[in-house]
């Protein structure tokens, strides 16, 4: 957190190696949360980019009492609003195939894991929980991506979403629950 108010300052002085570093450290995290809240990578690294685009210009509103990551984290979520708001996003089943020119195509997920039979059983897994995702509304998914994806805190989150504390958990527990029951589990 310290390193972070550091490479803030560091940027605001005009150090372009030290907003790069922020790049860098919250490049992965970032897309990964924007690629699940889209379903679509693309958009998801163009996001990011729009993100830190976004960021930098406003690196002098950031208050160092706050962590730098919540602080990213809720200008990612606004531009999400922001997106959806503008379109409603489709959605892709990952267990469908996809109209291409030349056909329908499986769209391929890459998860990397010890052995090939491990690597199909995380990939079964992900496609029905990927897929029971789907059924949770967008304000609970998002959550849910940012406690349990993510590891933000309820504390963060609430910052993130600028919501209670007891909300943030209410709802993650929804998402749960909802994620429970269409998997079929106790």
């Amino acid at each position: 957190m310290t390193e972070d108010r550091q490479l803030v300052s560091r940027a605001l002085k005009g150090d372009r190696r030290a907003y790069e570093m922020i790049v860098r450290k919250y490049e992965q995290p970032l897309t990964n949360y924007l690629s699940r809240m889209t379903g679509e990578r693309e958009t998801a690294l163009d996001f990011a980019q729009e993100v830190f685009l976004k960021a930098y210009c406003s690196l002098a509103s950031y208050r160092p009492a706050f962590k730098f990551s919540t602080w990213l984290f809720k200008i990612a979520s606004n531009h999400l609003i922001d997106h959806w708001r503008k379109k409603k996003l489709p959605t892709v089943s990952i267990d469908q195939p996809i109209e291409e020119k030349d056909g329908p195509v499986m769209p391929q997920l890459a998860d990397p894991g010890p052995s090939v039979v491990r690597r199909f059983e995380l990939a079964e897994i992900r496609q029905r929980i990927e897929r029971a995702l789907e059924a949770v509304p967008e304000a609970l998914r998002e959550l849910f991506v940012l406690r349990h994806v993510n590891e933000f805190s309820y504390e963060e989150i609430a910052d993130i979403k600028s919501l209670p504390v007891g909300t943030v958990k209410n709802r993650v527990f929804q998402a749960k629950e909802m994620l429970r029951r269409t998997m079929g589990r106790p």
